[in-house]
């Protein structure tokens, strides 16, 4: 009775399929079975139902003539209800999925240049992926999700382009730093101007106070001492002023020899040219 039937043990995520003399019967779920092998039951193979995966790399040419390497990834898995058309309709699974994304990608990438392939990698994975459903959903088999891995072109390219963008990357840099030193110097400019103006001011103010200060002392002494007239007033108080500056000269430790008219008449007209200058400034004003 032990060889009339036959136990078989069927492994979670996997079907076994079952002839009879020869002839598909059915499938097995998992679990144990008995089969009556004097009737001619047998199993003929097992069918994994989990999701398997196989990377494709192939070569092909661009638009622009480089020759790229590209890797897909394919994902797919047998259909439980359809167990049988995946066991007994494709002898080589891998090969059959092979030769339709070596012709998606073929017939793909040599409209694109070699700067689209990397942008539009994931429309080449859907074509793939939508060519693999139909082709092996008539053999039993679900698409699970095509993936485009890795693009690799030639040595030589890949150098070039690494140059290329090097060198964008490089007039980018040199063009903010152009923009950086203009608007330093702008600034510079800016602050010179901004300088001379107030020293400018500061200097008008300056003689502005002097003159100022030159009009009420000549005003003052001659209210407190009568007789005296405004003329005389002001040429003593230039002559004042006059040996001051000397005296200031003589003491500075960093004075070299300065020569001055000196005598009664280069004072009368260093006074004059003053006093001139002050009634310009007065008419001016």
């Amino acid at each position: 009775m032990g060889n009339m039937l036959c136990c078989v043990k069927v492994d979670q995520s996997t079907v076994a399929i079952t002839e009879q003399f020869g002839k598909y019967q059915n499938v097995l779920q998992p679990g144990c079975h008995c089969l009556p092998s004097f009737l001619g039951f047998k199993v003929a193979g097992h069918l994994s139902l989990r999701v398997q995966q196989l990377d494709v790399r192939c070569e092909t040419k661009t638009k622009d003539n480089v020759f790229v390497n590209v890797v897909a990834s394919v994902q797919y898995r047998a259909l439980a209800d359809e167990a049988n058309d995946a066991f007994y309709r494709l002898t080589n699974t891998k090969g059959q999925i092979q030769a339709y994304v070596f012709y998606v990608i073929r017939a793909s990438v040599p409209k694109l240049n070699i700067d689209d392939v990397f942008e539009q990698k994931n429309g080449i994975a859907r074509a793939v992926e939508d060519e693999l459903e139909k082709a092996m959903s008539a053999y039993g088999y679900e698409i699970v999700q095509t993936l485009i891995v890795d693009i690799e072109p030639d040595e030589h390219v890949k150098r070039a382009m690494n140059e290329i963008n090097a060198a964008a990357r490089m007039r980018v840099a040199a063009n903010e730093k152009a923009e950086a030193e203009k608007i330093l110097q702008i600034k510079r400019a800016e602050g010179e101007a901004e300088s001379m103006y107030l020293s400018g001011l500061g200097v008008a103010r300056q003689r502005q106070a002097i003159v100022d200060g030159l009009r009420d002392s000549v005003l003052g002494f001659s209210v407190n001492v009568p007789g005296t007239s405004a003329k005389d007033v002001m040429d003593m108080v230039l002559l004042t002023q006059y040996f001051d500056t000397m005296k200031e000269i003589g003491a500075s430790s960093r004075s070299s020899a300065v020569f001055l008219p000196h005598g009664p008449g280069a004072v009368r007209e260093a006074a004059s040219q003053i006093r001139d200058g002050l009634l310009q400034a007065s008419t001016e004003r």
